[in-house]
């Protein structure tokens, strides 16, 4: 079993799907057929199984458990993003993040705890669809793929490329690799509980809200938080100087265009909601491994 057999599988049945659809509502998601249907069932799995796990998680560990847990992983990734960095020539980043990972892996007991950060060494996210990004490839189309989320053809790609060096993947006694991504899985599902309560409770089309700030989330990544401007942002500064509209900081205007306007219904706190999807979007669950053996803040 393969995990690229089975994106190119997801993306031939998109494909097809998206062929029979009599016409794309957004131009960054022409499979939207198959992608809801999808985003259905991914929800049905979080709900009967996943959600309820990682709620007895978050209840039952006290924090200091969760945070550890966290950190573990989240060492474990900074080998990935050290890789990118050179890939994408942010030696001195590269140099910093190999650093970070070398530190917290002795002092940091594994990375159970972060002593990088608290010395200087920030976190950085970094990944191989960020570098296929950075040097000219673009999107694809929006795809949601099985357990996994939200994604697009390019970062399917990054992410099978990224699994790749995966220190887990190099646990040869099967349980215990198996063990070891429910238990991420779990954690980073765990930290996402705060930010989807918002969600459940604005009056919006959640699909639409977590493809938009996914995307959204991509693009700012992929040029370290400074995005081009869109023709429609010039569109709309021409626009504001003939029609007054309501004055919004420039920092959520910039940020996250497209995830305002799919929840300007909602009265309470829309940017709060904004940033919820962001994070929910981002966290895709780290199980993919298990798939195949058996089994959305904008900075």
């Amino acid at each position: 079993m393969n995990a690229i057999r089975i994106l190119l599988a997801v993306a031939a049945i998109a494909l097809t799907s998206g062929c029979a659809s009599t016409h794309a509502k957004n131009p960054s998601d022409p499979l939207e057929t198959f992608n809801r249907g999808m985003y259905q069932f991914n929800d049905t799995v979080d709900k009967a199984i996943i959600k309820p796990v990682s709620q007895a998680y978050d209840t039952v560990v006290p924090q200091v458990g969760k945070t550890a847990v966290s950190n573990f992983f989240s060492n474990l990734d900074d080998v990935i993003v050290t890789a990118n960095d050179f890939l994408q020539l942010k030696i001195l980043q590269g140099i910093l993040d190999g650093t970070r990972f070398v530190v917290n892996t002795t002092a940091g007991i594994y990375g159970l705890i972060d002593i990088g950060s608290h010395v200087g060494l920030e976190k950085h996210n970094e990944d191989f669809g960020q570098t296929l990004g950075k040097w000219g490839v673009g999107n694809g189309p929006y795809i949601v793929l099985p357990i996994l989320g939200p994604s697009t053809l390019r970062d399917g790609v990054g992410l099978y490329a990224d699994s790749r060096p995966s220190k887990l993947r190099r646990i040869e006694h099967m349980p215990t690799r198996n063990q070891m991504y429910v238990t991420k899985a779990i954690s980073h599902r765990a930290g996402l509980l705060d930010q989807e309560k918002i969600l459940d409770e604005a009056a919006i089309d959640r699909y639409e809200l977590i493809r938009d700030a996914y995307l959204l989330r991509r693009n700012s990544l992929v040029y370290d938080g400074n995005p081009p401007r869109e023709k429609y942002d010039e569109e709309d500064d021409i626009d504001s100087e003939q029609v007054p509209i309501p004055t919004t900081p420039s920092s959520q205007q910039k940020t996250a265009p497209a995830a305002q306007s799919a929840i300007q219904p909602v009265s309470a706190a829309p940017m709060r909601v904004a940033s919820a999807a962001t994070e929910y979007a981002a966290e895709r669950p780290s199980i993919h491994r298990i798939w195949v053996a058996q089994r959305t803040g904008i900075r």
